[in-house]
């Protein structure tokens, strides 16, 4: 679990790890666990913002209310995710998609 973070958290962030990693390696030719730094940058960004999030238990960022991304983060996260959901679903990886909306 990373530091600082409780379950829900640490699954979020997870996640977004994920779709980071994915949508890097396709468009900026990365590989492993290494990132860019514009989608280093990013990832920073949305752990800052994971760790300041006042709600308790804390609800799923697509499902929350408040949006505590700055617009042009919320944007290009928006084009991550459904960029990398769509290399899952093409790639058969839908039970990581199914277990990231139902949990």
């Amino acid at each position: 679990m990373e530091k600082g973070m409780d379950n829900g958290k640490d699954k979020e962030f997870k996640t977004l790890s994920k779709f980071v990693e994915v949508y890097c390696h396709a468009h900026h030719g990365t590989s492993g666990r290494e990132l860019c730094g514009e989608c280093s940058d990013l990832l920073i960004y949305g752990k800052q913002r994971l760790l300041s999030c006042p709600y308790d238990p804390k609800p799923k960022c697509k499902d929350c209310e408040t949006h505590c991304y700055r617009p042009k983060y919320r944007e290009k996260v928006k084009e991550i995710m459904k960029f990398s959901g769509m290399h899952f679903v093409k790639r058969g990886r839908i039970d990581w998609l199914i277990k990231y909306f139902t949990q």
